[in-house]
């Protein structure tokens, strides 16, 4: 349904990755040859977390309903700031209407959230799942998508206190009610969660056959396997990103999550986890 990166590390110019990469985000929302959809045009979205010591902990967000190709304000920003953590989306609407209320990331206080894929049976299950939000979060949930839904449901469920089991718990609440309503596969989709330290990134569907998603090699590995790449300078040695799918054809620069795994980036790096069996 969409595309979507996260970079933690050195604090970069994000057009770097978002503009500018071989196979960028932007030229994603052109031509994505990993996607369900060639084309993720109905939407972008930016969020960024500011470095410094004067850095609010809180998120600033950026979105448009205008297609990341053509989006100038989008151009602008990207090459204007500097952020050592920031989530970007484009979106292919299936079945929300394009809005600006309707574009990735969420944001709630510090947390980031942003989700490629779909609840399966929205229509039927909406209600149930929306009902299972805290009324304390309810007024913040502005717009009309499932991950939106799914984003306040896992903050309901403890996202700010244990991200991981809350989005497990989160993940069995959407296929409980799912299946109740008589929806074989409810849960589709990669998902990106930060606190604006650590990225917590998950890979799963109900069915097992879930939405791609990579994580970059480490720039120092690269620099050695590719001595001549003259734009790998432009990162820092603790420089990753997660991305729907490669930035770039450089053998061995991107590695595959598995399926039904958490791949966790902090300043240790990465380390993978098993997330949930397909139930």
């Amino acid at each position: 349904m969409c595309r979507w990166l996260a970079y933690r590390g050195e604090s970069l110019q994000p057009s770097t990755l978002i503009l500018d990469s071989a196979h960028s985000l932007v030229a994603q929302s052109l031509n994505s040859p990993l996607g369900a959809e060639t084309v993720n045009g109905d939407g972008v979205g930016f969020g960024w977390y500011s470095s410094g010591p004067d850095a609010a902990g809180s998120p600033a967000l950026f979105h448009s309903i205008e297609p990341a190709w053509h989006d100038q304000n989008l151009r602008e920003i990207t090459q204007a700031v500097r952020s050592p953590l920031f989530f970007s989306h484009v979106r292919a609407a299936g079945g929300p209407p394009i809005q600006n209320t309707n574009c990735h990331p969420f944001r709630y206080e510090n947390w980031m959230f942003m989700h490629n894929g779909f609840l399966s049976g929205f229509a039927e299950v909406k209600r149930d799942l929306t009902f299972a939000i805290d009324p304390s979060l309810y007024p913040h949930v502005r717009g009309t998508t499932d991950s939106e839904v799914l984003f306040h449901l896992a903050l309901t469920l403890g996202l700010r206190e244990d991200p991981v089991k809350a989005m497990r718990e989160t993940v069995r609440k959407v296929e409980s009610v799912g299946r109740d309503h008589g929806v074989p596969f409810p849960m589709q989709g990669t998902i990106a969660v930060s606190d604006g330290d650590t990225v917590w990134t998950f890979r799963y569907s109900t069915q097992g056959r879930s939405r791609s998603l990579f994580h970059s090699a480490d720039i120092p590995t690269l620099r050695q396997l590719y001595p001549d790449a003259e734009r790998l300078e432009l990162f820092g040695d603790t420089a990753h990103v997660v991305v729907s799918e490669p930035l770039n054809d450089l053998p061995g620069a991107f590695i595959e999550v598995p399926e039904s795994t958490l791949a966790i980036l902090d300043a240790e790096g990465y380390r993978h986890e098993p997330f949930l069996e397909a139930a």
